[in-house]
């Protein structure tokens, strides 16, 4: 049993590491939250003036900020949905015995392991390019024309390589609680007539049901910070059709060099991020309970 000198000692030992995470992570939002309310122009000499709330204003009635917003919840529903569906349909086919099974499983789990420039440099230049991309040279092969997708389906292609991204994730994820299934329970209810599908439907997924509040709110947390891939394929076009809310931030701080409407932004991504968390927490935590 631990006493009271034992329990003040490890405090005062962790308060140094939790004194440092603090201030790693609240002095920058302080700098945030001050820089917004500042008419803070880093191509603009002169003084720095009081500007609140006209930066945040300026952001929200922003014509590319409800494009945005729009794009970013597209794309984050897109890709749970994506991963969530085929990550459960890859588990059961890796749960099953086969040859090589070590060696299949790290190949699909592989993809996770890319940096996300990386990973939009390779969809962007081998796969996707109109002119010398795989998909380029498959339709080719068919007789019909390539296609542009960046130019034509930005959002759609943006959304193909963030998923391909973390499909490995999710899938990884579901297979290990997929391996934690009663396989007695199983065999009794194949035993009893039950079929695949059925076996799938109430034993399966009511297990799958925690690992997939997990995969869910672990991805939407950074899903809804996803730059790199926008930024390297499509930057942000054309017009606004794949821009999210972090690279509107980008355009507006360190592209326009509007370092007071870019922090605002950043304000005000945090305060959605915050709302479609708790609404997630409220809609699928429940799931976490013991």
């Amino acid at each position: 049993m631990s006493t009271q000198a034992s329990r003040s000692a490890a405090r005062l030992m962790l308060s140094p590491a939790v004194i440092l995470l603090l201030g790693w992570m609240i002095v920058p939002l302080a700098m945030t939250l001050w820089f917004s309310t500042l008419r803070y122009r880093l191509l603009s000499p002169g003084p720095v003036s009081w500007n609140f709330p006209n930066n945040y204003t300026f952001f929200v009635t922003d014509p590319a900020f409800v494009a945005a917003l729009l794009n970013t919840l597209v794309l984050v529903v897109a890709v749970l949905f994506i991963t969530v569906v085929f990550g459960t349909l890859l588990a059961l086919l890796l749960d099953q015995p086969m040859w090589g099974q070590g060696i299949v499983r790290i190949m699909v789990i592989a993809p996770f392991f890319v940096m996300p420039t990386v990973a939009a440099l390779v969809w962007k230049n081998m796969f996707m390019s109109p002119t010398s991309g795989l998909f380029a040279e498959l339709l080719k092969a068919f007789g019909l024309t390539p296609i542009d997708f960046f130019a034509h389906y930005p959002l759609a292609s943006v959304i193909a390589i963030v998923s391909w991204e973390w499909l490995p994730f999710a899938t990884l994820i579901l297979l290990t609680s997929l391996q934690s299934l009663d396989r007695e329970q199983v065999e009794a209810a194949e035993m009893d007539g039950a079929g695949p599908v059925r076996r799938f439907w109430f034993i399966a997924l009511p297990h799958l049901a925690r690992a997939i509040t997990v995969v869910i709110l672990i991805q939407t947390i950074f899903l809804l910070s996803i730059f790199a891939e926008i930024r390297v394929t499509t930057n942000g076009g054309p017009g606004t059709a794949s821009t999210n809310l972090p690279f509107l931030v980008y355009l507006r701080s360190l592209s326009q060099f509007d370092v007071g409407t870019g922090a605002a932004g950043g304000v005000v991504a945090i305060i959605l991020a915050n709302i479609v968390a708790i609404f997630l927490m409220r809609a699928v935590g429940k799931n976490l309970d013991a």
